[in-house]
């Protein structure tokens, strides 16, 4: 009998060469729905990746890091090499990418037994020809699922804006939770301030739209309610996957109150402030963990746990 996940990630790994001013390469797994699959198994959850990794060293690599933490990885059996990005880090850790990307997804490889809920975003949902496949399977599962949506703006790979934003406003849509940084939104709306947008697409379908804002911490969004959680005091080693922290970190709360799934969509829904102040500590707890150490490494269970002491109480 197929295993029926209860969080189904569907989206791209990508190697990540990280460059250091007088420092040696290194590569870490990444790529945005990875690494969110990735912190989601760390926390306990029963978790399944659905992406394309090659036949060669950089493949490896990331399947075994994510199997480490409990994903299960299958993938459409293609033979590309693994995509590539450098990451190149400046003296506060902030990082900026250059890809090599291709993206293909089969789309006999999204069929399978329905999962609880649904998470996709970055490269996955943009790129063609895979991302016809992301949509079709999304659109196929949101009956029955919960979805989640995460943009990830790369302009490198986004090619023309208007499409670009077309694309990424029907994934907002179909969604029932989005994420979006400050300088997402930035690139997408020129010149628009984040709680406009925010609310404009919450009206478009979402029950909640989070912005993350670096070192000031992050919004919420709900119909008739916003929540902001200050950033705590952290070393930063680097930024590379905070955001997708903060997305499993968002997942991982809303789940433990029952707020995820078809059975669950209701109760999103009608979430209350307060029980929305407490997610968004989760994710920003769960994102300050990650720029604290090198690499798109999300906390576990303890981590975390401890990390919450350190992130005030949200303001409205």
């Amino acid at each position: 009998m197929a295993h029926s996940p209860a969080l189904l990630i569907i989206g791209e790994c990508v190697a990540d060469v990280v460059r250091r001013p007088d420092t040696a390469d290194r590569v870490h797994p990444g790529g945005s729905p990875a690494n969110v699959a990735y912190g989601l198994a760390r926390l306990g959850h029963d978790t399944t990746l659905l992406t394309q990794l090659g036949p060669d060293a950089h493949g490896r690599l990331i399947r075994d890091h994510l199997v480490s933490a409990g994903v299960r990885v299958r993938t459409d059996g293609g033979t590309a090499p693994t995509p590539a990005a450098s990451v190149s880090l400046d003296a506060a850790g902030r990082a900026t990418y250059t890809f090599d990307i291709t993206w293909t997804l089969a789309a006999s490889a999204a069929h399978q037994p329905p999962p609880r809920h649904v998470h996709t975003g970055s490269v996955a949902a943009v790129m063609e020809p895979g991302a016809g496949t992301v949509r079709a399977a999304v659109e196929s599962l949101a009956g029955t699922a919960t979805v989640s949506y995460d943009p990830n703006v790369r302009p490198e790979l986004m090619g023309d804006h208007t499409e670009a934003v077309r694309r990424v406003e029907r994934c907002v849509a179909l969604s029932d939770v989005v994420k979006a940084s400050d300088e997402d939104l930035a690139w997408l709306y020129p010149g628009e301030p984040p709680e406009r947008v925010a609310g404009r697409w919450l009206r478009s379908g979402p029950a909640l739209v989070l912005v993350t804002r670096g070192a000031e911490g992050a919004l919420a969004v709900l119909p008739g309610a916003t929540a902001h959680v200050a950033a705590p005091p952290v070393r930063v080693a680097d930024t590379v996957g905070a955001g997708d922290a903060f997305m499993s970190g968002t997942l991982h709360a809303l789940a433990a109150r029952g707020l995820l799934g078809g059975a669950g969509r209701a109760r999103l829904r009608a979430l209350d402030p307060d029980t929305l102040g407490d997610v968004l500590r989760h994710a920003v707890a769960s994102a300050a963990v990650t720029v604290g150490r090198a690499g798109a490494l999300p906390p576990d269970p303890r981590e975390l746990a401890a990390a919450l002491d350190g992130v005030p109480a949200p303001g409205r």
